[in-house]
């Protein structure tokens, strides 16, 4: 997939901008190449390096239920890409780490009072989450994709969606992104995702349009059996995808989220965010 890179936005500042294509168009055809790796990091802003002296360990809180991002294995050890994420910073800032799981109710009061210093955990940015946190730069965030059978001839463009049936979850923010860009798609809308795969298979349907990290695991999968690939995009308007994942620490804690920040910058630069990513995301979501 040749993706157009340009920049989407910069968030927090200038020193995280999502270098994706958000061109329709752009990457219309299937996903044969490998996997783009999305990347947050401006290379144009230099990041100084924060003083660590009073960080001498870090306390991160996740929960356990929610792989390939945080999962207990069978020995009860902590794994996934959000937990190798986190021993990647601690490993960055030469600190001691922990990683505790909770359920996910639980972690706002556990980080709120204390029990840890910070949540990875997958959670959204938004502005009932700012209301409680501060947050990292965004780590990853989550596209729209199109999905449609490997042998397909259909272009994932207004144009080439013109008058194609558009599978979707019925009143979901995907449905209102292919309402204002792709007016001109017949929209199918379905009730539950086992509906909307089973409609592409039979042929039902043209394409769907789903969130992407949920639809590179089905992709990924048996269930699949191999038909289908990704078309087009990613797309990833913050009004309606949101606007990313970050690391969340206390309201306030200005030297633990410079220093969060700093590593993860680090970590780009390095070629070990790439790495991560492809190890847990194979079929990429951008």
């Amino acid at each position: 997939m040749n993706l157009a890179m340009k920049v989407l936005s910069c968030l927090f500042g200038s020193l995280f901008c999502l270098l994706v294509s958000v061109v329709p168009g752009a990457g219309a055809g299937p996903t044969t190449s490998p996997p783009a790796v999305p990347n947050f990091f401006d290379p144009q802003h230099r990041v100084e390096k924060p003083d660590l002296s009073e960080l001498h360990s870090l306390r991160f809180l996740t929960e356990d239920d929610y792989p390939p991002f945080h999962f207990a294995l069978p020995d009860g050890s902590l794994a996934g890409f959000d937990v190798d994420l986190a021993r990647a910073i601690c490993e960055e800032l030469k600190i001691a780490c922990t990683i505790q799981a909770r359920r996910f109710d639980l972690l706002a009061d556990a980080l709120n009072s204390g029990d840890g210093d910070a949540l990875i955990a997958s959670l959204r940015i938004d502005a009932q989450s700012r209301a409680k946190f501060d947050f990292t730069a965004p780590y990853y965030a989550t596209p729209g994709r199109f999905v449609t059978l490997t042998n397909s001839k259909v272009v994932a463009t207004p144009q080439g969606l013109a008058d194609k049936r558009v599978g979707v979850i019925g009143r979901t923010a995907h449905e209102a992104y292919l309402e204002s860009f792709f007016p001109r798609a017949a929209r199918k809308p379905y009730a539950t995702r086992a509906a909307l795969y089973a409609a592409l298979k039979k042929g039902e349907i043209d394409a769907f349009f789903d969130d992407a990290i949920t639809s590179s695991f089905w992709l990924a999968g048996s269930d699949a059996q191999k038909c289908c690939t990704f078309r087009g995009g990613p797309y990833t308007e913050s009004r309606f995808f949101g606007e990313g994942v970050g690391i969340a620490v206390k309201k306030g804690n200005y030297t633990l989220r410079q220093a969060l920040d700093y590593a993860l910058v680090q970590l780009v630069q390095r070629g070990v965010y790439t790495d991560l990513y492809l190890k847990y995301f194979p079929i990429g979501f951008y």
